[in-house]
């Protein structure tokens, strides 16, 4: 399904390109830049898609007649705070690894400019991603991510590059339902196109690790 979220987005590369010389006044060679580092992340985090839990699960030694065994679940819904800027390389760099592990994503998106991630909706709406998986919300950041934070539905918060003060409200507002929260720093343009702004861990920030015991035969 990411693939195909790719493919979508590799269709609508024009549109983008123009967009984001809209959206952020950036000129025609950094906004093709950015939106083909945004096509290229999302194929390679779909590339993990069926990897990722055979590096994180283990079988574990116990002593005793038993298999002991652990794996990889989703937390549940996350709430993403995506960076103003890149408006869509950033955003797809966030929403896309807590997708690849499982969860449900609400992703509050560039305040500065949230057209961009219309298009990247409409994308999304025709890559076969089942409805509700992945959900864009447009807004001002100071009204909208606080009812993220208390929502009682939400199980983690992912909060990129907001300042320290609001950053720490909206985690005390997240601890009423034990939200298991992270928070990034603000990057500069240049360190979303780095290999740092891509990682497994990003993707296993939001699971769970299930242990299981099963009976051996003697």
């Amino acid at each position: 399904m990411l693939y195909r979220l790719a493919e979508m987005m590799e269709a609508r590369r024009a549109q983008f390109v123009e967009q984001l010389q809209i959206g952020l006044k950036l000129d025609a060679g950094e906004a093709a830049r950015e939106t083909a580092a945004a096509i290229d992340r999302a194929l390679w985090y779909a590339g993990w898609c069926d990897k990722y839990a055979a590096l994180v699960s283990s079988r574990n030694p116990v002593a005793g007649p038993f298999f002991n065994y652990s794996a990889t679940e989703p937390v549940g819904v996350v709430g993403v705070v995506a960076p103003d800027e890149p408006s869509l390389l950033g955003l797809v760099s966030v929403v896309i690894p807590p997708l690849v592990s499982g969860n449900t994503v609400v992703a509050l998106v560039s305040e500065k400019d949230p057209r961009t991630a219309i298009v990247f909706a409409e994308c999304v709406a025709t890559s076969d991603l089942p409805k509700g998986a992945l959900n864009i919300l447009t807004g001002r950041r100071a009204e909208v991510a606080p009812h993220m934070a208390r929502h009682m539905d939400v199980n983690a918060l992912a909060l990129h590059g907001l300042d320290a003060e609001f950053t720490t409200e909206l985690e005390r507002l997240a601890a009423d339902n034990l939200k298991r929260s992270k928070s990034y720093p603000a990057r500069s343009r240049a360190a979303w196109y780095g290999d740092g702004a891509q990682s497994l861990s990003d993707v296993t920030a939001f699971v769970e690790t299930k242990t299981i015991w099963h009976p051996a035969r003697i």
